[in-house]
């Protein structure tokens, strides 16, 4: 079935409107007594409230130039680039999975996964505000999700956190230090609620793969060694979406290879 260009524009657009709130919460989350509704947008470096003709997804950045409109500080490219993200993003699962419930639900998904992208990039945290609930979510909508039953759910909860929890608590044990944050742990449950457990051995082993790859190049540039630190929420979060629109060809090469049919 070909969706509609015009379903597609409007959740495009849809998407970079959430896009800018996304920034809101990018930028308040991680700070302490900060609320994501008041005070309204603002510059952060002179606190001018920002008028609506400055306030547009994108446009707005094009046309004031990437900077302030009152203290001309430059407005940093994480802004619109998580709008395009975002726009993307929801166009994309547009065309994925039709105008069903799959939809709003995987759009939720997917802009917590982009906020846990940015912020641990920015702060080597993940949010516990994000994750807990976003459990929670996960399993609920898996009563009404067309692609993960409950129970392929709740298996996802289970095995993804004790996965990552079992390799914490080795690595622990072997080097006296933490490996892995709790957040890691608590977000690969949350990958497993809304993506099942089949989707794990994918995740793991991509962002195991990606993440040691970038950190070996980390490793020699810092001139750190084994104390080079670089977030893995971004890793699991990327390879958590690659699953979202490519899951029935990554089972299928994943049966292939079982069977000893591939390659």
């Amino acid at each position: 079935m070909i969706t509609d260009p015009i379903l597609i524009v409007i959740s495009a657009i849809f998407g970079a409107l959430i896009g800018s709130f996304l920034n809101v919460v990018i930028l308040r989350l991680p700070a302490d007594n900060q609320s994501i509704v008041f005070p309204a947008s603002h510059c952060p470096r002179c606190s001018s409230p920002l008028q609506w003709y400055e306030n547009i997804p994108i446009i707005s950045y094009l046309f004031l130039r990437g900077k302030c409109g009152h203290c001309k500080a430059a407005i940093s490219l994480q802004y619109p680039l998580v709008e395009i993200l975002m726009a993307l993003l929801a166009a994309a699962l547009m065309v994925k999975f039709q105008l069903s419930i799959a939809v709003s639900g995987y759009f939720i998904f997917c802009a917590a996964l982009l906020v846990i992208i940015v912020i641990d990039i920015h702060h080597q945290i993940i949010p516990d505000v994000i994750s807990l609930p976003g459990i929670i979510l996960g399993v609920l909508f898996s009563f009404v999700n067309p692609i993960v039953t409950w129970q392929s759910s709740l298996i996802g909860l289970l095995v993804g956190g004790g996965v990552l929890y079992a390799v914490a608590f080795t690595y622990f044990l072997l080097r006296k230090i933490d490996g892995l944050g709790g957040g890691d742990i608590k977000l690969l449950a949350m990958i497993g609620a809304w993506l099942g457990w089949q989707s794990l051995p994918f995740v793991i082993f991509t962002s195991s793969l990606s993440g040691s790859i970038v950190g070996l190049i980390a490793m020699y540039y810092q001139r750190k060694g084994g104390q080079t630190r670089i977030p893995f929420g971004p890793f699991l979060s990327l390879s958590a979406i690659i699953y979202t629109f490519y899951s029935e060809n990554i089972i299928y090469f994943y049966n292939l290879y079982l069977s000893g049919q591939w390659p």
